[in-house]
């Protein structure tokens, strides 16, 4: 009985050898195979070191292109990065006249405390100035006293229960509000009407 067991693993290790041995011998065939279906072209020593010459070449012409297209990029990315800097250069020049200018008035009003007159008309000259600058520049003030409510460009900081106006009219501004193109660069404080009628 013992024998027959022996005789059994014996017979299923050698299956596995066999099994294991004929993988391999497929394996090569196939290699040898694929090998086999590769082409070869015969070409003279000439027109080989000819092509090995024009590959050298291409290679050259491109490692330069693509060492100027990085220093393209490197270029552009030096002047993208001054213009952000020194964008607002023309902005602050003239902002720097209308502080020239609040400094005279301040300066006047100093030596001549009196003349309250002299001195308001010195601001109102100085907000023009400033205001002109703004408007140059694409910044202008949003309109709001008496308008609808806009959450886009409103802040409501306070309500007032009246019968006088609609809802939502605004009817007092504690801050103007600025809009840079159509951007809203800073919203209107408001206060706005809250209809008694529709509160009881």
């Amino acid at each position: 009985m013992e024998d027959i067991k022996k005789s059994k693993s014996t017979n299923n290790s050698e299956s596995k050898s066999q099994d294991s041995m004929d993988d391999s011998l497929e394996n090569e065939f196939e290699q040898i195979k694929d090998s086999a279906d590769e082409k070869y072209i015969e070409i003279k020593e000439a027109e080989y070191l000819k092509l090995v010459n024009e590959v050298k070449e291409f290679k050259d012409k491109y490692m330069r292109l693509y060492a100027e297209f990085d220093n393209a990029r490197k270029r552009m990315d030096r002047e993208k990065q001054e213009f952000i800097k020194y964008a607002n250069e023309g902005l602050i020049i003239e902002l720097l006249g209308v502080l020239d200018s609040l400094e005279l008035s301040m300066k006047a009003a100093r030596d001549n405390h009196n003349d309250y007159e002299a001195f308001l008309k010195g601001i109102e000259m100085v907000m023009a100035n400033t205001y002109e600058i703004l408007k140059k520049n694409g910044v202008k003030p949003i309109k709001a006293l008496g308008q609808p409510f806009d959450p886009h460009c409103h802040e409501v900081l306070m309500q007032e229960d009246t019968d006088e106006h609609d809802d939502g009219i605004v009817l007092e501004e504690f801050q103007k509000g600025y809009q840079l193109g159509e951007r809203v660069i800073r919203t209107v404080k408001v206060k706005t009407a809250r209809r008694k009628s529709e509160n009881k």
